[in-house]
């Protein structure tokens, strides 16, 4: 590559992409630890799209009809921290350039989306970012449809590596925004043709273009050195908006290192001689973490440029009525309405006078029904399992490319993308997305909730048939240890209600959240009502609560989850029946009950003297906090479940072979005493 015709060719967009290279290379050597080769590579795509197309405010950056930005190719964070850097952003100031992947900075390794107002998405693991820019661009177009394009018109730019392709995710990314046709969605490429093992050639052959092609997009190939050409493209791409776009960039990573075109310019660059030379090669004469003062004016200019285009966007929305305004700011803020509680205890009080006998799949179907026609920001959706889940209320319709007010999705036997993408469309704002699929395939969307959690955005996974309970197809979809993974995961509320009143419930804590996602572990068998009695509380809120207290003396504490529930009720019958006075506690969701005071958790599960019993149709693991902690005594602690996987039978039939039944837990209490 000849550095100096690239110099002399493009003389002031070279410097200014130069100073992203520039301070690239100075916080990783700073560091001693990142990716120098990316941002170098991509500075002239960078460049072109921050400061001629992007629309952006620098000094307003959760502006709702901004562009977004989305670095797929998370390792090569420096290049969105230079950019933010030196457009103006108030947050990432030169101290956090310097300060790069060091304790307390916003400057984290890979982007986070709750460290910076301007980072749209937390992107490291390979892929994903590239599969939540299709919900985000879901999300521009419903919104569009709901609220006018004078209100929401906007473009979702993504850099995605040859990492991010490789990910079988992406895959499921092109086929959805293909699909649904896009428009607003334009991918570019980093084509640099080398991966941390070697050349992409070593482990791949495919033709990404023809890739892209065969599932619906707009494709471009140019020189990603080349500014005029990068302009070139991206009007072009802006120009087909009948489908999402690709531009393949062909560039050299590190480019002008001596490291360019290897995989050590994947890598951390550090050797302080080597990264001289390549400064001097760039021309670039200026110390370490210094920018010619010009250069970042220029910059700093391209960040107000938008300035301007958010004024008349206010404008607009000034004009719009004062109801229409406040709901703008609610679904974008994350609040519930307030209608909601009253919706939740309406249905309660039905569902306890009735006391249907129907899964929690079917109960959530019931919730769902009230509530969203008082949520319109609600998005539904199933990974071609609809009749399974239990998502679709009549009242939703289908998102689709002649129905963009559609607020249901079939996303297809692609779990891992629509957990992706349905992350997008809640980092995007102004919507609440929540999809299913069976509680066993929370494998394959599993990188994604893991996710949902740390970037705080209040995905809702909607997981049925949640256990042996599912029945004849057997252990391949019966969950044993997807409940307590789920539960390992910090900052999620996962949810297994005992009955409809409980989904309810669960429901209505789910949809009031705006910084934790919530998974609803829900049945295919019947359950009973087991809150026949009516209370305006919310008692799922507690995470635990006594649904049943003893009758004499105390002598036995049962708990229980989900399906597992009315086994333990049954299970006090017999024992009451003996005169062994029996608790029962519901936990619906036990990282509510770790929120509560220790009063109420004492209250609940009071100290060693009754023996305590869980019992779950799945893995113990996690049960011995509450079995042996809280006060509990591990000799009188005792737990029926599973120990390894289902086989396929009638559920009734399984519940008796593997021993999760009544007398079975009635059993292990007289044992146990």
């Amino acid at each position: 590559m000849d550095i100096a015709e690239l110099r002399t060719r493009n003389p002031d967009h070279w410097m200014r992409a130069t100073a992203i290279r520039a301070l690239a290379l100075d916080a990783v050597a700073a560091a001693n630890s990142g990716h120098s080769g990316m941002p170098i590579g991509m500075a002239d795509v960078a460049t072109v799209l921050w400061s001629k197309h992007l629309k952006f405010d620098a000094a307003n950056p959760g502006w709702y009809d901004r562009d977004r930005f989305i670095l797929s190719a998370g390792h090569g964070s420096m290049l969105i921290y230079a950019l933010l850097y030196l457009s103006g952003d108030k947050q990432i100031t030169l101290d956090e350039v310097k300060n790069f992947r060091q304790w307390g900075a916003r400057t984290a390794g890979h982007p986070e989306n709750f460290l910076a107002d301007a980072i749209e998405t937390t992107t490291g693991p390979l892929g994903q970012g590239i599969s939540n820019s299709v919900g985000f661009a879901m999300a521009e177009e419903m919104l569009r449809g709901r609220f006018g394009k004078k209100i929401i018109d906007h473009h979702t730019y993504v850099i995605a590596g040859d990492g991010c392709l490789m990910e079988g995710v992406s895959q499921e990314a092109l086929g959805l925004a293909g699909r649904y046709e896009l428009g607003h969605l334009i991918v570019f490429w980093d084509n640099n043709d080398i991966t941390i093992d070697g050349k992409v050639s070593l482990s791949d052959r495919t033709d990404q273009v023809a890739r892209f092609k065969a599932s619906g997009w707009h494709v471009q190939e140019i020189d990603g050195h080349d500014p005029e050409a990068i302009d070139a493209a991206i009007l072009a791409a802006k120009a087909e908006t009948g489908k999402p776009s690709m531009i393949a960039c062909k560039t050299h990573i590190a480019l002008g290192h001596a490291a360019q075109d290897t995989s050590k310019g994947h890598g951390a660059l550090t050797n302080a001689e080597q990264n001289e030379a390549a400064k001097a090669a760039w021309g670039w004469t200026n110390g370490a973490f210094d920018i010619p003062a010009e250069i970042k004016s220029w910059w700093e200019e391209a960040g107000s440029r938008g300035a301007a285009e958010r004024e008349a966007w206010e404008a607009r929305l000034a004009e719009t009525s004062e109801s229409r305004q406040k709901e703008i700011h609610r679904v974008f803020a994350g609040e519930a309405p307030k209608k909601l509680s009253a919706v939740i205890k309406a249905l309660k009080k039905q569902i306890s006078e009735t006391k249907p006998k129907v899964a929690t799949r079917k109960a959530s179907e019931m919730a769902l029904e009230v509530i969203n026609p008082i949520m319109p920001e609600t998005v539904g959706g199933s990974a071609d399992l609809t009749g399974s889940n239990n998502t679709l209320t009549g009242d939703l319709g289908t998102f689709d490319v002649d129905n963009r007010k559609g607020r249901y999705v079939y996303w297809g036997i692609r779990e891992h993308g629509m957990a992706a993408a349905m992350n997008g469309m809640g980092l995007h704002g102004g919507l609440r997305p929540y999809g299913g699929t069976f509680m066993a395939f929370t494998d394959y969307a599993r990188p994604a909730m893991r996710l949902a959690a740390l970037m705080k955005t209040p995905t809702v996974f909607v997981m049925t048939h949640d256990s042996i309970g599912l029945g004849e197809d057997g252990p391949t979809h019966q969950p044993v240890e997807h409940v307590a993974i789920s539960r390992a995961t910090p900052n999620t509320l996962v949810f297994r209600p005992a009955d409809a009143v409980e989904t309810a419930e669960a429901w209505e804590i789910a949809l009031k959240q705006t910084a934790t996602p919530s998974v609803m572990s829900l049945t295919r068998q019947n359950l009973p009502t087991v809150r026949t009695e009516h209370k305006n509380a919310n008692l799922t809120e507690k995470g635990a609560y006594v649904l049943a207290e003893a009758e004499g003396k105390r002598q036995a504490i049962l708990m229980a989850t989900g399906s597992e529930v009315e086994i333990a009720l049954a299970a006090r019958d017999l024992l009451q029946a003996e005169g062994i006075g029996t608790r029962v506690v519901s936990m619906p969701c036990w990282a509510l009950f770790e929120q509560q005071e220790e009063s109420y958790r004492r209250r609940v599960l009071p100290p060693a003297g009754p023996v305590r019993v869980a019992v779950e149709a799945g893995v113990r693991f996690g049960w011995d906090r509450w079995l042996c902690g809280e006060r509990g005594n591990a000799k009188k602690a005792g737990f029926v479940g599973m120990e390894g996987f289902g086989a396929s039978a009638p559920a009734e039939v399984l519940y008796e072979k593997f021993g999760i039944t009544a007398e079975a837990v009635a059993a292990k209490v007289k044992e146990l005493l």
